[in-house]
């Protein structure tokens, strides 16, 4: 029979042990601070803004919205995050992507004090990742999300076969390293990968993230799998949807997570609880 992995639910269960924690912090004199820097107007990044914002007023930690306008140059960008860099108050900065034309990501990113990257997409964090060395820093939050997901699940991954589809440093290719670190043998393919049914059937868990709806149907995957969908796609009617076809997939799986509902709720509420790591870690 088929679990449907409840992102929601589990969510829930995170956001509550986070808040918890939260209170715990400011018993002892500590406010855990979110900084979250949207440039321009993207309709999208608005959205998500404000829902990270939400969330972390209701978990009690400290939440800033910087909006500033597209016209911002890079030095001026610069010089902000570095404010935040140097607050003390400030324990977790995130820069909203995509960022307008004109703005160097990868070097704002960079920017940020690795010790306050709760994106988890500084070089630095994601070397350690990789790298997979002891002590404390933060990783990306919709692979970390994926990850409580999967170990709430009665399985073993030590030794299974995952396939990760998409490679990019958001998701896929720091999803391929966590699930290395855990003893999983790991593939990894993308758009110019070739016979990918071949290999999806092979996988005991399969993540998919291209952006690319419906992408894996019925015959890519193996009976028993475990199947995370991360897209986030529109269908011809405007519904959202995943890159797996949910309805002609589920039912040849072990657990699967749908779309609303699945791995969306879990990446916000670990970018909550990796922005309490962060207050715990300062001290």
């Amino acid at each position: 029979m088929t679990t449907i992995i409840d992102g929601k639910q589990l969510a829930k269960e995170v956001n509550a042990k986070t808040k918890e924690r939260v209170s715990a912090l400011k018993e002892r004199g500590l406010v855990p601070g979110l900084v979250v820097i949207i440039v321009g107007d993207d309709p999208a990044s608005t959205i998500y803004v404000r829902n990270k914002h939400r969330k972390a007023t209701q978990l009690g930690i400290n939440s800033i919205v910087r909006e500033l306008p597209a016209t911002v140059s890079q030095e001026e960008l610069l010089a902000i995050v570095e404010t935040y860099n140097v607050d003390s108050s400030v324990h977790g900065i995130l820069v909203q992507s995509p960022l307008p034309v004109g703005l160097d990501e990868q070097a704002i990113v960079a920017a940020i004090d690795p010790a306050k990257d709760v994106d988890g997409f500084h070089p630095l964090n994601v070397g350690r990742l990789f790298a997979n060395l002891p002590g404390n820093h933060p990783v990306s939050c919709t692979p970390r999300g994926i990850m409580t997901m999967l170990h709430s699940l009665p399985v073993h991954l030590r030794g299974k076969h995952a396939v990760v589809v998409g490679r990019s440093m958001i998701v896929g290719r720091p999803m391929a390293a966590m699930l290395l670190n855990a003893d999983m043998t790991v593939s990894v393919a993308h758009i110019y990968t070739k016979n990918l049914s071949e290999l999806t059937r092979t996988a005991d868990v399969l993540v998919v993230a291209t952006g690319v709806a419906h992408l894996i149907k019925e015959t890519d995957v193996k009976s028993g799998a475990i199947v995370i969908d991360v897209g986030m796609d529109r269908d011809e009617n405007g519904k959202l949807t995943g890159d797996v076809d949910f309805d002609g997939v589920a039912e040849k799986t072990a657990a699967i997570t749908p779309v609303p509902g699945g791995v969306g709720p879990m990446t916000i509420a670990t970018l909550m609880e990796q922005t309490v790591d962060l207050c715990e870690w300062s001290e």
